[in-house]
């Protein structure tokens, strides 16, 4: 375990200019002190790693230095061919090159190894896409591919979520896929922002490179960026009880509804569970949508409020009839 580790690290250090410990121990999955004495352990078996101080330092290797330990393991293999998203593969206009790399990978595979690994595609499919896609407009994706890679300005005509449009120059500094929907990260303004690209209306390449922010990690801002837009979601908690004929129903309408937990059932037969919606009033439409088969405990506001929803229901059918 510990020798893979240390080949882990020479790799990583060989495919990056400098790490900091805190980088390395966060990729391996262990502790800051156990990377300083794997880094002990290099130095002593004649591997040249260096530590630089300062508020930019990290470890690295000698310049120049260069191992061969780069033999791949079945599993390893394995995880390189794996399917991605096709649908991913062709926004960004790379799936014929994919194909082409799969096949050159399978060739180089040593014969021993290549039976155990050359039928992962049938055995493992990823499909990013919903049931019930919409189809997506991404008008200016290549442009803004573009401007990603060749760190290039780019100037865009964005449209909110009110459909009112604003014009502004961005520094293009990632692409992130979150299901089947595209977004931007880019700067502006001096500061770090997000756009769905299927908002930006149109967009043009500025000729004038930028400099992208220092230690810049697009999956780790990602990370940040979705923990916060989740904590700042609104939530309407509700306690009911649940009809045993509609549990699965309601085990799988997770994009309406979240499930808090359930309890065992009741004298009656029913389950008590708790429920979380965005707000009150997606809350009292989706109850009313099973009729009896949910009974709400608390908040009491909310029964009042579907009550008075189930009344309009009738009254409406009611003026229909007359």
């Amino acid at each position: 375990m510990r020798a893979d580790r240390l080949i882990a690290i020479v790799l990583l250090l060989q495919n990056n200019e400098r790490m900091t410990s805190r980088e390395l121990a966060k990729e391996l999955e262990v502790t800051e002190r156990t990377i300083h004495r794997d880094m002990e352990a290099l130095s002593a078996a004649g591997i040249p790693v260096l530590a630089e101080r300062g508020k930019f330092g990290g470890w690295k290797l000698l310049e120049n230095y260069r191992t061969n330990l780069t033999g791949l393991k079945a599993a390893e293999i394995t995880t390189l061919l794996l399917s991605p998203s096709f649908e991913h593969l062709a926004d960004l206009g790379i799936s014929n090159d994919w194909k082409e790399a799969r096949q050159k990978l399978l060739a180089a595979i040593p014969a021993p190894l290549k039976e155990g690994v050359k039928d992962i595609s049938n055995r493992i499919h990823i499909d990013t896409s919903t049931w019930r896609e919409t189809p997506r407009e991404l008008k200016s994706f290549g442009i803004v591919q573009q401007a990603v890679w060749e760190e290039k300005k780019l100037q865009i005509k964005y449209e909110k979520a009110d459909k009112q449009t604003s014009e502004r120059i961005v520094e293009p500094l990632g692409l992130v896929a979150k299901g089947n929907t595209w977004y931007l990260i880019a700067a502006s303004d001096a500061k770090i922002k997000t756009y769905r690209v299927s908002r930006i209306v149109d967009a043009e390449l500025i000729n004038e490179n930028f400099s992208r922010p220092n230690h810049f990690d697009l999956a780790d801002y990602w990370q940040e960026s979705k923990q916060t837009f989740i904590s700042s979601l609104p939530k309407f908690e509700v306690d009911v009880e649940i009809s045993p004929a509609i549990i699965r129903r309601i085990n799988f309408t997770g994009r309406f509804v979240q499930v808090l937990h359930t309890n065992k059932p009741s004298d009656n037969g029913w389950i008590p569970a708790s429920l979380c919606f965005d707000t009150e009033q997606e809350a009292g439409e989706y109850i009313l949508g099973f009729g009896n088969q949910i009974k709400i405990i608390h908040p009491v506001s909310l029964k009042e409020r579907v009550k008075d929803l189930a009344e309009s229901v009738v009254q409406l059918y009611k003026e229909n009839e007359e």
